[in-house]
């Protein structure tokens, strides 16, 4: 087993990571910004290290600071969480070249997956369904282009091979718009993602968002634990999620999952991973594989009864994973909302001290949250604060939890989004569910 990690995140899924290694009695390093000084996890670890100031370039993201701390503290293994470096390959292979373990897959792989384009290509050979498109990247000839779209047929999307969470996207309607748009998408992922290869797809215009948890060991064993619904979104960013997804049946789960397995098998994946897809008209279309572990991982853990955290340790200390495929059993529905220090109509940040912090409980009923009450939340890092997340025996159970839970949480002293998860567990197309991913931000006249 790992004697000791250090923990390259903050909030809630840092505290998530720390009480998975005390749980298997793995010692802790919690690294922080100065403004994250009194995080929960920093208070409870076996060793801190400040890292340097808020901003995350300083901080979060500084790979020499990092490196330096796990140094210090003699720690064996990094655990990046989500976000920030934990899909950076290359901070990956400096964490395997300073001598430490990564805590997810090999970089080579990271790498793999990271580029859209080269991760198209591989799912094709795994036999994972893909959007029909370019096949690879765009290039500068006006007239291919011009060629492909129309065999596409419009709309077509224009992407960033190494884009993500939303950027780096345009959608072309006409052949008019296409060349310029593809012309502005290279220049503007060649400033975000120094890299301006960019592909074309067909535009789905109505598609629900479904994505199917992975875990892979590091003997060739690899298994799905089911899909989750993350349709619920507002610009590209994830509020409501699911498991398992609403009108998918035992078959479909059975066959796409089992592909996603495979697909971990031939790229020779380690650790937990997600298969993202958009699903339209009884079809699968894969558009990309996130090599962490998600911020909606605990509706897979309450459906499952697999702690996916704990096995990310278990397999980056060489462990086989504890299960097969035939072990996993899925049982009832769960549901995670995520509670963003926010107003809950303009979407605005919301820092500041938490003066009041009560947590909802009952019958199955789970918190992820780093907050207390006094804890100030600080104006430099994403606004989540929390997840909710309800378990029932069906997805009505699940639904009437998590309506009793919105109406027992209390923050005082900053504003959330919770006035706007009441709202949605309102609406009649929630409860009925297969919304698709456009659904809330017309609800919310945003689009």
């Amino acid at each position: 087993m790992l004697d000791k990690v250090l923990i390259a995140n903050r909030g809630e899924i840092a505290l998530r990571i720390f009480r998975a290694c005390r749980e298997l009695g793995i010692k802790t390093v919690a690294v922080h910004s100065t403004a994250d000084a009194t995080l929960k996890h920093v208070l409870l670890a076996d060793e801190t290290v400040c890292i340097g100031p808020p901003p995350s370039a300083q901080s979060y993201l500084n790979m020499p600071a990092l490196i330096a701390a796990a140094e210090v503290t003699d720690a064996i293994a990094i655990h990046p969480g989500y976000g920030f470096l934990s899909e950076n390959a290359d901070f990956a292979e400096r964490v395997v070249e300073s001598g430490f373990v990564f805590i997810g897959p090999l970089p080579e792989t990271i790498r793999l997956m990271g580029d859209k384009v080269s991760a198209i290509r591989a799912m094709k050979q795994s036999g994972v369904s893909c959007v029909p498109g370019s096949d690879g990247p765009l290039s500068d000839d006006g007239d291919e282009n011009l060629r492909i779209a129309r065999e596409i047929g419009y709309p077509v999307i224009i992407k960033a091979a190494g884009g993500g969470g939303g950027r780096g996207m345009r959608v072309v309607h006409s052949e008019a718009s296409l060349l310029n748009a593809i012309a502005i998408t290279k220049s503007e992922a060649l400033s975000a993602f120094a890299n301006d290869q960019v592909y074309m797809e067909k535009f789905l215009e109505t598609p629900r968002h479904v994505e199917f948890q992975v875990l892979a060991d590091n003997h060739g064993n690899a298994i799905h634990l089911g899909e989750r619904d993350c349709s619920m979104q507002r610009r590209h960013q994830k509020v409501v999620e699911e498991a398992p997804a609403p009108g998918i049946s035992d078959d479909v789960r059975r066959t796409i999952g089992e592909r996603c397995a495979q697909a971990c098998v031939d790229i020779g994946y380690r650790g937990a991973g997600t298969f993202e897809f958009l699903y339209e008209n009884g079809e699968f279309y894969f558009i990309e594989m996130n090599t962490r572990v998600q911020v909606e991982h605990p509706v897979t853990e309450m459906v499952t009864g697999c702690d996916i955290v704990k096995t990310q340790l278990l397999i980056a200390a060489g462990e086989p994973l504890p299960w097969s495929q035939g072990d996993i059993r899925w049982w009832g529905h769960a549901i995670e909302c995520r509670i963003n220090a926010e107003d809950p109509k303009t979407f605005m940040p919301s820092p500041g001290t938490v003066q009041l912090w009560h947590a909802p409980g009952g019958p199955g009923i789970r918190t992820d949250s780093h907050v207390y009450s006094g804890y100030a939340v600080p104006p430099h890092y994403d606004s989540l604060i929390g997840k909710l997340i309800a378990h029932g025996e069906n997805r009505g159970s699940a639904i009437a939890r998590m309506t009793t839970a919105l109406s027992e949480i209390v923050v005082e002293g900053i504003r959330t989004n919770v006035a706007l998860h009441q709202e949605i567990f309102q609406h009649g197309a929630f409860k009925t569910g297969g919304t698709d991913i456009h659904y809330l931000e017309k609800r919310l006249g945003l689009k």
